[in-house]
């Protein structure tokens, strides 16, 4: 890249960034939440709830808006009601004697915001970017999401020392910030907006899945199985880690950042070498897989921290290098006037994705360790059968 496209591209990087921090950034912050607002266990996780359903909901919607009328006129919209819903958390901690209920507000608020976004990001970098410089971009985006993933429980747990209310304050002093600078240098290619009907758009819509329906339909499986897998067994996890080894805040988010860390990394190096090499994403995302399905099947078999965190550190490793094969699969199935709501609905599986896993982990471990690690490898197997049957790759260069 050229450093004037690098610094606007690095400014773009950060969408991805202050989107994943929405729930990952409060994590640690729960026990002090649960405990100044008299809060059950289940009211502490519908702060998750009440931001990942209206995110989910309203991502394609986003994309469909973004074909339409523009990627950033609907995504640094969507940044400041980020920040807005965040901010309106925060102060009702403050000002209020009871502020659950307008906290879930503010959530609402939060979550509609995140979902114009990330995805957002990745189609206009799909817009960009041609097809030969494509999967790097989207691996340093996938890249800087893993990065966000890593640092917000340090950062959630850092800025409660101030307050248990002050992570809130945090995503508007973010969010506002990175929408001026995605509206002011952040370039975006003008086309023609359409003004064809939402009968007619549609249609055109159902041609892209009946031409590359297959492709579209695996590729959506595999992202959203790879972040269910990765967020259950982090879920899972974090609740071993102060059970059986007695690591405790700060630390615990360091030793949780150790697969995250690995995906963030080997998604940021799998762009930079698959760039290129279109005819490697396929082997690539179903060994991926098949690496996940043997680290989680044989997980159980370690009592010993460093060889369990060696294990989930490879598990990330896995994760993170079918990312970016996956992400210009999709970016690259529809043109321009497709791209926004193809990605969308990417997002909008993924986000589902990692928002059922902890959940289904928690109802799983009931089964007992083994069935649920044995369940977890199964799936991941059944996905790369899908993968190999369902997944062809571009021959040449768009």
């Amino acid at each position: 890249m050229k450093k004037k496209t690098a610094l606007q591209f690095a400014i773009l990087c950060l969408v991805p960034f202050v989107m994943v921090l929405g729930n990952s950034m409060l994590i640690p912050v729960f026990p002090q939440m649960k405990q100044a607002m008299r809060l059950t266990q289940f009211q502490v996780g519908l702060i998750v709830t009440f931001f990942s359903v209206p995110a989910g909901i309203l991502i394609p919607f986003a994309g469909f808006l973004s074909d339409r009328c523009g990627r950033k006129v609907i995504m640094v919209p969507a940044l400041f009601v980020y920040g807005l819903g965040g901010l309106i958390c925060g102060f009702s901690a403050v000002l209020l004697d009871d502020p659950y209920n307008f906290l879930l507000l503010g959530r609402v608020v939060q979550g509609a915001g995140a979902g114009g976004t990330y995805q957002l990001a990745m189609a206009l970098t799909g817009d960009t970017f041609q097809s030969s410089e494509r999967t790097k971009a989207l691996g340093l985006l996938e890249a800087s999401n893993g990065l966000g993933k890593v640092l917000s429980p340090v950062l959630g747990s850092l800025i409660a020392l101030i307050s248990w209310y002050a992570p809130f304050f945090a995503y508007g002093l973010l969010a506002f910030p990175i929408a001026l600078g995605s509206w002011f240098f952040v370039p975006e290619k003008h086309k023609k907006q359409t003004s064809e009907s939402l009968k007619e758009y549609w249609r055109k819509l159902k041609e892209v899945f009946q031409d590359k329906g297959g492709l579209l339909l695996a590729s959506y499986l595999v992202g959203m199985v790879a972040l269910f897998l990765l967020f259950g067994v982090l879920s899972y996890v974090s609740d071993v880690l102060e059970s059986t080894y007695g690591i405790y805040g700060l630390k615990k988010g360091f030793v949780l950042a150790v697969p995250v860390f690995s995906m963030a990394l080997t998604s940021y190096l799998s762009g930079l070498f698959l760039s290129n090499r279109q005819y490697l994403w396929k082997p690539v995302i179903i060994g991926g897989l098949l690496v996940a399905a043997l680290t989680l099947g044989l997980l159980p078999l370690f009592d010993n921290l460093i060889p369990y965190m060696a294990v989930l550190f490879f598990t990330g490793i896995s994760i993170g290098i079918l990312l970016p094969p996956i992400n210009s699969l999709i970016t690259g199935a529809a043109g321009t006037d497709r791209r926004g709501i193809v990605t969308c609905l990417y997002g909008t599986v993924r986000f589902f994705g990692v928002a059922i896993g902890p959940p289904t982990f928690g109802l799983a471990i009931e089964l007992g360790e083994w069935a649920m690690f044995l369940g977890c490898a199964a799936l991941a197997a059944v996905t790369a059968i899908i993968a190999l049957v369902s997944i062809t790759p571009p021959h040449s260069s768009e």
